[in-house]
């Protein structure tokens, strides 16, 4: 993914809610399938890693990408921004790879 890209994504999800909420559990089987349930109808989410949630949310965001096949736009604190192209009909179709 490009830095212009990244850019556009990032301000994209600027105004986007965080969908998921990953706390003291951090991630079970059952996030990350939702994870990936998530990404692949919508391809741009938000995350929030609650303040109770001892990982790191850069370690997080990278297993969540690596085990849904996605890429993590940004880390800011405890938000990530995670996007995966869908194969057809993508709402992002100038981010041809």
């Amino acid at each position: 993914m490009t830095s212009k890209q990244r850019a556009y994504l990032k301000g994209v999800a600027m105004t986007m809610d965080p969908i998921f909420q990953i706390g003291k559990a951090s991630l079970t089987p059952e996030v990350i399938a939702a994870v990936r349930e998530a990404i692949d109808k919508r391809e741009l989410i938000k995350i929030s890693v609650l303040k109770n949630c001892m990982d790191d949310p850069r370690e997080i965001a990278e297993v969540l990408a690596e085990r849904t096949q996605s890429s993590v736009v940004q880390v800011i604190g405890k938000k990530i921004v995670l996007f995966k192209k869908a194969k057809e009909n993508s709402k992002f179709e100038q981010l041809s790879e």
